[in-house]
């Protein structure tokens, strides 16, 4: 993705915003260390979606190409990217505030939900069965899903 991003209608405050919706005090700097995106069920089958990106396009201030991008839907909330993230970011949190705030603001195009919709089942089966299949193979971590909770260890 070598594509030019303009900073004339950059927030400044878009970040301090999204972080007060998600209740935090700041979202703290992403690392680009990449393990969000290297974990993600998502990523396997939608190349365009990392949540770095999406955290970095926050910290720059560019709250209309975030909240306008159908990216920011493909999020199926099973907090894998929280679990190996060092600095302890919580996207499936900021993505769900984004999704709102999209909403509220106008930034969803017409039918884009009803259409969604039926991509969206499809994404949390595969959410789903990707990470029971991780958790058989070893992977642990702090997972906040109550259907793998009893299979994962805080020990890594």
């Amino acid at each position: 993705m070598d594509e030019m991003i303009s900073m004339k209608n950059a927030d400044p405050g878009f970040m301090d915003l999204v972080a007060k919706k998600v209740g935090l005090q700041e979202i703290k700097p992403c690392y680009t260390c990449g393990s969000c995106t290297g974990v993600c069920p998502v990523r396997t089958v939608v190349e365009d979606f990392d949540p770095r990106r999406i955290i970095h396009m926050i910290a720059l201030g560019l709250k209309e190409e975030v909240l306008s991008s159908d990216t920011i839907w493909f999020c199926c909330f099973c907090d894998s990217c929280y679990s190996v993230c060092p600095q302890g970011i919580k996207f499936a949190r900021i993505a769900k505030e984004l999704q709102g705030m999209a909403k509220e603001e106008g930034y969803v195009k017409q039918g884009f939900l009803e259409g969604f919709g039926q991509v969206e089942g499809y994404l949390k089966d595969l959410c789903r069965r990707t990470m029971f299949k991780k958790v058989r193979d070893g992977f642990h971590g702090t997972h906040k899903m109550p259907c793998w909770r009893k299979f994962t260890s805080k020990e890594g």
